[in-house]
């Protein structure tokens, strides 16, 4: 029977009510996504209690799995609380040991992984199975555990035998951040998400207190910080050497100091790891603030005094390292420092959640949000407040509520003042292109020329070979060939490479028909180098009405292309994603003129640097389809869970 002490609201209401429905109409194993401070405890503790007795065993057990023992001290209180009636026993480490009997045993992961412990909790005996902080149930640690009391979800073990029971013991995961980055799908253990409600709405229904964020701009270069391939997110060995410097240290406190001294009782910080949690706290004290440290080697009697005594808002400030991401319980917490970039929405979700309980007792009013910005470089996907709403993460802002920066995001997306494209990560879209390269050298566009642009700076046949290279064939004589020229003081470099006999005697005698290339000129702008080497090549090269050989409209190029032409295009053109058969009649159709410029292209890298493009473009559409897949796992919703 549920205790008078709790009324409860009515989203939470209406969550036990799906979880009803669903359970009615035969699924079994159920999500529940809601944020922290949403009063999950109440919730699953609430749900428990109206569960029916399974029959034909009469259970009347639960089960109660969490990942660490403040959250398992934090579901036994509360169960204890709302209904006085209810046994509850702890099943943790070596201090507390359960008899498997009593009507509520809430039990770490950790401990339930030892075979002689998970024994006792016979599934004849139970009648439900909460799991918190249910992301992490696709773990194969925690299927270990739970195919013990469903047959539906698979061990991880391929010996493990499944034990034969009559009924399906309910399994019920509620979460903050229903969903993985590592790739392992929520689905192998959750058939659905029953109830979801997104944190911006319950601090818009005033269920969560309000947020003001503060961005600060740092010298934080990400660009070469490596990307976990598992998460997705930062490597920490490489974030921290970032981040955990002299400068940024002093920057935090000192944007601290400046926006949240004076007004907040309680911030919590969090790091990248150990060495940063000890460094920053000493940046702290050495501006004669009292903040002290937590960190995974701090021993669980002294966690507990420091968690009591912020609690009791006896000192201002504590610094932790992936200890209270998950499941602690501070309504004071008035301010949170994230000193830990992040491309995870679940870590970012779960750090900025420890401030958004509401505290009346202690007379907070708001929770501030104080970020720290890449200022040197704009990697994609680091999560932030106005990211999750839509907006560029390098715009600094100070002291707005979330409803502002609501506001402003309905702004920037309902009118866009200079009707400039703008992509998701706030970069402007182009709106125009100078040059036009078509990188394929059997794309059949402009005569197989490469770069259509070319023929608006110059009449004669140059063609565009890729990689801002240009080459001018001069019939027999050579070829003229444009360049970057990085190491220059130009931009481009032009040289010609003059042939001394004829391509079929060179190949007879195995010998280059070129002479070694020289320079003929430097420019800034395409233009002028090709005005420079149309020069060049009627006053050096082909004189007089010889000249009329290189323009794009020569006589010569309208005629059909000769049985060599067709013969040296055909043996280049490889395993091509053209089929062989369009090819061959394509080349049917050429002009002498088009089949030159084609083989152009192609003794001169244009199908190498192809290839070698598609490769890379191939590797860059795997990473944007993985980095999609990555943020679209975040993206939490009632219905189906994908089981693959």
């Amino acid at each position: 029977m549920l205790s008078n002490l709790v009324v409860l609201r009515p989203y939470q209401q209406s969550c036990l009510d799906a979880c009803h429905a669903a359970l009615r109409a035969g699924t079994t194993r159920i999500g529940v996504s809601l944020p922290t401070g949403a009063g999950k405890t109440t919730i699953f503790t609430t749900l428990l209690s109206q569960l029916p007795s399974r029959r034909p065993s009469q259970a009347t057990g639960s089960l109660i799995i969490v990942n660490n023992i403040e959250l398992a001290r934090q579901a036994a209180a509360q169960a204890e609380r709302t209904h006085p009636r209810w046994k509850v026993e702890l099943e943790q480490g070596i201090n507390h040991r359960a008899s498997g009997r009593a009507d509520v045993t809430v039990a770490t992961y950790q401990t339930l992984l030892q075979p002689q412990r998970l024994a006792k909790f016979r599934p004849e005996n139970l009648k439900a199975i909460i799991v918190d902080e249910a992301h992490h149930a696709a773990a194969p640690s925690y299927r270990r555990i739970l195919s013990h009391f469903n047959a539906d979800i698979k061990n991880p073990d391929p010996h493990f035998v499944p034990p034969s029971i009559p009924y399906s013991i309910p399994v019920i995961g509620f979460s903050a951040t229903f969903s993985r980055h590592d790739g392992l799908a929520l689905g192998s253990v959750f058939e659905k998400i029953v109830y979801h409600r997104d944190f911006l709405d319950m601090i818009k229904e005033q269920w969560l207190c309000d947020v003001r964020f503060t961005s600060v701009k740092a010298a934080i270069n990400l660009q070469h910080v490596t990307i976990n391939s598992r998460t997705g997110d930062f490597n920490a060995s490489g974030l921290a050497h970032i981040i955990n410097t002299d400068t940024i240290n002093s920057l935090v406190v000192q944007a601290w100091l400046d926006r949240a001294s004076s007004d907040r009782t309680s911030t919590l910080v969090f790091c990248v790891n150990l060495a940063h949690v000890r460094q920053l706290t000493k940046a702290f004290r050495e501006f004669g603030i009292d903040a002290r440290q937590l960190h995974s080697n701090t021993p669980a009697n002294e966690r507990r005094t420091l968690i009591t005594e912020f609690k009791a808002g006896r000192y201002p400030v504590l610094v932790n390292c992936a200890i209270l991401t998950e499941g602690a319980d501070i309504p004071n917490v008035d301010c949170i420092v994230i000193c830990r970039p992040t491309r995870s929405r679940n870590v970012y979700a779960q750090m900025i959640g420890r401030g958004m309980r509401q505290s009346p007792a202690s007379g907070k009013v708001d929770c501030r949000i104080i970020d720290f910005v890449d200022s040197t470089s704009r990697i994609s996907g680091v999560v932030s407040i106005p990211t999750l709403l839509g907006l560029d993460p390098s715009e600094l802002i100070d002291d707005a509520s979330i409803a502002d920066l609501k506001a402003k995001a309905e702004s920037v997306g309902s009118c866009n003042l200079d009707n400039t494209p703008v992509k998701s990560d706030g970069i402007p879209e182009p709106t125009s292109v100078t040059y036009l390269d078509y990188d394929d050298p059997f794309a059949m566009v402009d005569s197989f020329s490469g770069a259509p642009h070319i023929s608006r700076l110059s009449p004669n046949a140059w063609i565009g070979c890729g990689s801002n290279i240009y080459v001018l064939e001069c019939l027999g004589k050579g070829y003229i060939r444009i360049e970057p020229d990085p190491e220059g003081e130009a931009c481009f470099r032009a040289t010609y490479t003059e042939a001394t006999m004829h391509f079929s005697s060179a190949r007879r005698l195995k010998v280059s028909p070129f002479m070694r290339k020289r320079l003929i000129s430097t420019a800034d702008t395409l233009s002028d180098a090709l005005k420079g080497c149309d020069t060049y090549a009627v006053q050096k090269v082909l004189r007089g009405p010889l000249s009329l050989g290189l323009l794009r409209s020569a006589r010569w190029r309208q005629a059909p292309a000769t049985e060599s032409q067709k013969t040296f295009i055909n043996m280049r053109r490889g395993k091509r994603a053209m089929d062989r058969a369009s090819i061959a009649e394509a080349t049917e159709k050429l002009s002498k003129g088009e089949a030159a410029n084609l083989i152009t292209r192609l003794k001169h890298g244009a199908q190498a640097y192809y290839e070698k493009k598609m490769k890379e473009d191939r590797k860059a559409s795997q990473l944007a389809e993985k980095e999609r897949l990555r943020v679209a796992r975040s993206n939490v919703q009632v219905g189906p869970l994908d089981q693959q």
